[in-house]
């Protein structure tokens, strides 16, 4: 099958835009582009571009797309089946958005990945890191003091607590086993969770060297949820490959991430669309959770001001389904806040991010590239707030479909 856009504005961040171009897609691969006529076969579908600007499909590198807001009292009340058909909405949500692929932290199991590769519903393509891995007591150890245990727990979905060097070898195992793509450990107290604090480390070096090392003899990178910065450093000695949120970052610890080629994934975006629409009235910890986000969301900008100062590279991930989804974009507004060009926001989230998740052939349009694309109705490249607004979007593809 053949698709034929006509009349578009291509923009590549880090390129000049490439006006009044015809781009032909054929089995999910941008075939030819040219501002010349292109032959077609006879039943090739057209769509007229009208000049407006087409971007490679945005990947949201931390995402949780099964979440909607991570209750506990959800988790008790709700039947199971409810946490997977909660995908449905927010896929939906995300692809509105313009993101046509994720990094998925924690939640999202095997079944969400073959059903968007089995085309069952629409939905972003994803990476998967299944469930975290969390220490007794550590941020996202969800044993409540009553003793009651609000971990959704079924079959080929492992628990992520575990101590000690033996503990940590067989979870990481047993995750990968489940069908991560990554592993995701939880580093540091968390801003959310009620029994802990975010500047402190959670996990010893030993546990975390443990984890890198069968990870890597499984071709499978580390990340770090990771506010502390103890934590972070802990993380750097050790070789993971990202660290997620970076709240408490200095310079020198940025440049220690510059040197051992460690990406950050901010997601300003979570604390500060919480710290400015709250939480639901029923949460008996709403209060605790507002007073923590407003020691953090000042301090956050600013210290990952200084991380890119210092070069680190810097990935769009949104922590969506802490907050709700299809916001997604709204992140690249607070990346050029921090100082970043409206093209090196762009590039977090297209290029920059497919190169991080090792896949060339995304975050370009360009030929021989699988065809996920974004058409929009302003040039993000002056205003990437344009982005923001999931009506200023009009097409998304994915593997040349149109899904929006």
């Amino acid at each position: 099958m053949q698709t034929l856009i006509e009349n578009v504005n291509i923009v590549n961040p880090g390129d000049d835009i490439k006006a009044h171009q015809n781009i032909l897609i054929e089995d999910a691969l941008i075939k030819e582009i040219s501002q010349d006529k292109l032959s077609t076969k006879d039943n090739v579908k057209i769509i007229d571009g009208e000049d407006n600007y087409l971007l490679p499909g945005f990947i949201d590198c931390h995402t949780h797309i099964f979440a909607k807001g991570f209750h506990k009292e959800e988790n008790m009340t709700n039947p199971l089946g409810i946490h997977f058909y909660n995908a449905v909405p927010h896929s939906l949500q995300t692809i509105d958005a313009g993101v046509t692929t994720i990094r998925d932290c924690g939640s999202a199991d095997l079944s969400f990945k073959l059903a968007q590769q089995r085309k069952l519903f629409t939905a972003p393509k994803i990476y998967l890191s299944v469930t975290p891995l969390v220490m007794t007591g550590g941020h996202f150890d969800l044993l409540l003091p009553s003793g009651w245990d609000m971990e959704i727990m079924y079959p080929g979905f492992p628990k992520g607590r575990c101590d000690g060097v033996e503990e940590v070898l067989k979870k990481t195992r047993e995750v990968k086993r489940a069908g991560a793509d990554f592993i995701k450990v939880m580093c540091s107290g968390g801003v959310l969770t009620t029994n802990n604090s975010p500047e402190f480390a959670q996990f010893n070096k030993k546990e975390l060297k443990t984890i890198v090392c069968e990870a890597n003899a499984n071709n499978m990178s580390v990340s770090a949820h990771c506010h502390s910065l103890k934590g972070m450093n802990n993380c750097i000695d050790v070789g993971f490959s990202s660290i997620e949120h970076g709240t408490f970052i200095d310079r020198k610890t940025a440049c220690r991430m510059v040197e051992n080629n460690v990406s950050l994934v901010p997601t300003l975006l979570v604390h500060q669309f919480l710290y400015k629409n709250g939480f639901p009235a029923w949460d008996n910890y709403a209060r605790e959770k507002t007073a923590k986000l407003k020691e953090i969301v000042k301090v956050h900008k600013e210290n990952i001001a200084v991380a890119y100062e210092e070069g680190v590279n810097i990935l769009m991930g949104t922590d969506s389904g802490v907050i709700p989804h299809g916001h997604n974009l709204e992140e690249l507004v607070h990346l050029t806040d921090i100082g970043m060009s409206e093209s090196e926001a762009i590039a977090s989230g297209t290029v920059n991010a497919a190169k991080f998740l090792g896949n060339d052939d995304l975050g370009k349009v360009r030929k021989n590239c699988i065809a996920d694309l974004v058409l929009v109705n302003s040039n993000p490249l002056d205003d990437v707030s344009v982005l923001s607004d999931n009506d200023n979007i009009l097409n998304v593809m994915q593997d040349g479909i149109v899904v929006k």
